[in-house]
């Protein structure tokens, strides 16, 4: 089912129309209760008929919102233009709404890629684009809107983990707009089938479950500091390195084996310890070139 554009006219032209049939049959009718022909009357009749013909395909098209034509039972159109227009008679005309309609999905729980229980939910903005996928094609597309949004949700939630300290991984609190871009694409796709176009998703709810909050705060402030261990470590090998060589290029001097590792140790402890360290002055044997 597609939409298309329906057959109608100005309203207005319609109802002077009317007008002039509906008096031209009232004329008749009165000419034949004074005459002695019968034809008058029912010539008067018809044009009555007539005349309700014409108010039968009157409708009125608010701003924002779509008459689906129905002609008994078969779609024949959909107005969009806002205004009073006459269509075909005899119709069923259905108000479809166009504006833009929010939708709060409700918190789910659902796990993350590394099977940690979370709780989220998201917004979802959209509107109608085709009336008839709308109205014909799923069964209340609100709801047909709601559901997949959440089934929505539920997959993307289990694609991702909920947070890691790589910087190159996409989790779903450090990269809330890349997931949220991901979530409105694999809407769309779902919700093409309903006529809806996906305007903006947007996670606005994301958090551990209750019953392993406590847990997971400990294991992140754990892993923070690994990371910012493993920092430290890395620099300070570095750090050290570095000194080693512009020490002994730079001021050409040549340790021993012996003193070079003491030299490291004593670097590494004062880069790496949070605490303050206590220099030691150690005239040991130094060759000088």
């Amino acid at each position: 089912m597609k939409e298309k554009k329906a057959v109608y006219v100005n309203g207005y032209v319609g109802l002077v129309g009317f007008i002039l049939l509906a008096g031209a049959g009232g004329f008749l009718l009165y000419l034949g209760m004074t005459g002695t022909t019968i034809f008058l009357p029912i010539l008067g009749i018809i044009f009555w008929l007539i005349a309700l013909a014409f108010l039968s395909s009157a409708t009125v098209v608010s701003p924002n919102q779509a008459k689906v034509i129905l002609f008994f039972g078969r779609y024949v159109g959909t107005i969009r233009e806002n205004g009073f227009f006459l269509t075909i008679p005899f119709t069923q005309k259905i108000t479809i709404s166009l504006k833009v309609h929010n939708f709060n999905s409700s918190v789910l729980k659902v796990n993350d890629l590394e099977g940690n229980p979370i709780e989220i939910s998201a917004v979802v903005v959209f509107k109608v684009v085709d009336t008839a996928k709308a109205l014909f094609d799923v069964a209340y597309y609100r709801d047909f809107v709601e559901i997949q949004s959440e089934t929505a949700v539920r997959h993307i939630a289990s694609q991702y983990p909920y947070d890691t300290f790589n910087e190159e991984d996409l989790t779903l609190r450090g990269n809330t707009t890349a997931i949220s871009d991901e979530l409105a694409k694999e809407l769309q796709e779902r919700l093409s089938v309903a006529g809806v176009e996906i305007i903006e998703a947007r996670l606005n709810h994301l958090a551990y479950a209750t019953e392993i909050a406590s847990a997971m705060l400990q294991r992140q402030q754990a892993q923070a500091i690994l990371a910012a261990r493993q920092t430290i470590v890395e620099g300070a090998v570095t750090m050290t390195q570095m000194a080693l060589e512009q020490i002994e290029q730079g001021q050409k001097i040549n340790f021993t084996q012996e003193r070079k590792v003491q030299l490291i140790n004593n670097l590494l402890v004062s880069i790496i310890t949070d605490k303050g360290t206590q220099p030691v002055i150690n005239t040991g044997n130094v060759k000088e070139q």
